[in-house]
């Protein structure tokens, strides 16, 4: 008898609704262009944090975050590595790299 008891149904009709209203509310919150656009910024300056901190491994040296004014050449906390022999080295690569393409390029004619 309590399947047909109008009070009961009406009780789980109103429950019913107010679940519906909360998923309703809540799907129209995740597509929400707002919300979209903060979980993709918060997304990017996570991955950006996470490259820097990798450069910064890799180079040697430990980033910490600019205040403002501060000059941006002051952000590292260690000494700076010499990048002179680094970007010469990047550089004849790139330049034996040109010369093997333009060589190859001119044995197929």
């Amino acid at each position: 008898m309590a399947d047909t008891d109008p009070d009961e149904l009406e009780r789980r009709i109103a429950r019913t609704r107010a679940e519906l209203a909360q998923t309703v509310d809540a799907i129209a919150d995740r597509v929400s262009p707002k919300r979209v656009a903060e979980r993709t910024v918060s997304d990017v300056k996570s991955r950006a944090t996470h490259f820097v901190a990798s450069v910064g491994d890799a180079l040697g040296v430990t980033p910490r975050p600019v205040e403002a004014g501060e000059h941006p050449d002051e952000m590292w906390e260690e000494e700076r590595p010499e990048l002179a022999p680094v970007l010469i080295g990047i550089g004849a690569v790139l330049v034996v790299g040109a010369a093997i393409v333009l060589w190859r390029r001119r044995r197929r004619r």
